[in-house]
């Protein structure tokens, strides 16, 4: 990647660069994420930790741990507008999962098939739509020892719990 691209909470003042693209792009419906976000789904980039760095502001913290892990969530937020920026995760260390929607530009990157997945669509609400083509996980995309789970790939849009 020939330079950085930046990104933020809603008034400025918690500021975060990545230096190349995301390892992975992860859309989740999980409830935790419908709480957290107040919308059906997150949009998560998922960067190695040596590819995020905080530029500006000094984000507050809040840790939840996770009902199907055990393990903790640390999410990141601007202490003045509470815009969450960033995520880090006990469950994968040295790994830093940013809001898509917090980049300046949130299309600098494409999403497909091997880069991007659903998880968690036993808990969408009515009415979410997986694209055509895209791995989706009834719940993670990996069980707790790190094994892989098979993925439903469907041939046409699909609408969860239609």
């Amino acid at each position: 990647m020939d330079k950085t691209h930046a990104g933020g909470c809603l008034c400025g003042a918690l500021r975060y660069e990545v230096s190349e693209p995301p390892l992975r792009l992860t859309w989740c419906t999980c409830r935790f994420c419908q709480k957290m976000t107040g919308t059906p789904m997150n949009a998560l980039a998922g960067f190695s930790g040596s590819a995020f760095r905080l530029v500006s502001g000094a984000p507050r913290t809040y840790t939840h741990v996770s009902e199907g892990s055990g393990k903790e969530i640390h999410l990141k937020s601007c202490p003045t507008c509470s815009t969450t920026t960033y995520l880090e995760l006990e469950r994968f260390p040295g790994f830093t999962a940013v809001m898509t929607g917090t980049l300046d530009d949130p299309d600098w990157f494409d999403r497909t098939p091997e880069n991007a997945k659903y998880i968690f669509t036993e808990c969408a609400q009515k009415g979410t739509l997986v694209q055509a083509g895209f791995p989706v996980y009834a719940q993670h995309a990996t069980d707790l020892a790190g094994t892989p789970k098979d993925p439903a790939v469907y041939d046409h849009h699909h609408l969860v719990h239609a």
